[in-house]
């Protein structure tokens, strides 16, 4: 039976829905068909969005699709940017999907609109932003800061106000972040401290333009990472869900199991570190931002992990393939861009198991031919949608080596 070429196949990488003959088609779900007079004929997979704010608002693009099109389209990003390198991905698992209102840190932005704040996510591909009177992908202690903001931010009566908002929801609550507001004054900065004490902030901090200043914190802000409390510094990197953090961590026990030394390699706070740390397992954890290394480093200490914090930029200063061979395993979670030259020194070395932490199927899968040219072998691959409904896509993969063979 041939099929109709205005049926939609797949979901392209930004979201759009891909037709057989290769015409790209926004906000259409597969089994969609595009009629001859452009409109879309919904199929099995395409449901109605659960947000009033779909699709303006930039946070999602994918409300469109059923949960069954949504993981597929996940999974398929992974396994696509591995064929992409002529790298076989396997068997794969369906892909893990964070539930709605997961989300524990978002970047949002305040903006004067004439006489009104608006507070929310920007549009897609815009300066312009959407405030928000919902949101399904935020745990409800971030939503519920959104009103209390655009009020404290409407008093000020400033006309050309244009502030960013970093929340996350730490051990204490929500510690949040404004960068770009002036409080100068007393009674400004006395607004400033109720909002924080009426709204039981874990911490408020405000940057002016010389960075962030504490200026609430009634005790220390941490986050508990493998069971361990971690002191969490202002607009530290943070998983963007619990679940999802556990997922990835879940599939870094599993293929990790039994190795007893680890190098965790961009490790920040210590998410994977403390995770793997155990008795008779020791790991060490390098990281380039002083302020994570720190944070990780003083945990260890207090609560006698064995976990040993290493500052070290990675990026121009890779662990060597020497060093490396000490380790029974090593595990990576480097940036978007990747770990070109600190995967380099991972081919070259003799450690028998790799697991590789990715944000960007893309730069993962060219590191991850590097590493087969080196002589591993993909061993596992697994797709993980913390993102729900964004096009943003994350996975956890696992490689081997045959020791004999090196």
């Amino acid at each position: 039976m041939t099929q109709d070429p205005g049926t939609i196949i797949r979901v392209a990488a930004k979201g759009d829905g891909a037709t057989a003959d290769g015409r790209h088609v926004p906000l259409a779900a597969p089994g969609d068909i595009l009629q001859a007079d452009g409109s879309l004929t919904h199929g099995p997979d395409h449901v109605d969005p659960v947000c009033r704010h779909f699709p303006a608002c930039g946070s999602c693009q994918l409300q469109h699709l059923s949960p069954r099109a949504l993981a597929a389209f996940v999974g398929d990003r992974v396994a696509g940017a591995a064929r992409g390198q002529g790298i076989d991905p396997g068997e794969m698992p369906p892909a893990h999907l964070s539930p709605p209102h997961s989300r524990r840190r978002a970047s949002l932005h305040a903006m004067a609109i004439g006489k009104r704040v608006v507070v929310g996510f920007r549009e897609a591909a815009s300066h312009r932003v959407v405030d928000l009177k919902q949101c399904d992908v935020l745990v409800p202690a971030l939503f519920a800061l959104v009103a209390p903001l655009r009020d404290l931010l409407s008093r000020r009566g400033d006309r050309k106000l244009a502030v960013d908002i970093e929340m996350t929801l730490a051990d204490q609550g929500v510690a949040l972040g404004l960068t770009g507001l002036e409080t100068e004054g007393l009674a400004a900065t006395e607004a400033m401290l109720d909002f924080a004490r009426d709204n039981a902030l874990a911490r408020l901090t405000i940057d002016s333009g010389y960075g962030p200043d504490t200026v609430w914190e009634p005790e220390p802000v941490t986050i508990t990472l493998g069971g361990t409390a971690v002191p969490l510094p202002a607009q530290a990197f943070l998983q963007a869900t619990a679940d999802g953090e556990a997922a990835l961590i879940a599939a870094a026990r599993e293929w990790l199991h039994g190795a007893a030394t680890v190098a965790d390699l961009f490790s920040g706070l210590g998410t994977f570190a403390f995770a793997l740390a155990a008795p008779g397992v020791k790991v060490l954890a390098a990281e380039a931002a002083r302020d994570a290394h720190l944070a990780c480093q003083s945990a260890a200490r207090i609560w006698g992990r064995p976990v040993h914090a290493l500052h070290r930029d990675l990026f121009r200063n890779p662990l060597r393939s020497e060093e490396l061979d000490r380790f029974a395993a090593v595990l990576l979670d480097p940036p978007r861009a990747g770990a070109r030259d600190q995967i380099e020194q991972i081919a070259a070395s003799r450690v028998g198991r790799v697991v590789y932490i990715s944000c960007n199927p893309a730069s993962w899968a060219r590191d991850a031919a590097t590493l087969i040219a080196g002589g591993y072998r993909l061993s596992g691959l697994r797709a993980v949608g913390q993102f729900r409904w964004s096009s943003h896509v994350e996975l956890a993969s696992y490689f081997t080596r045959d020791q004999l063979a090196k």
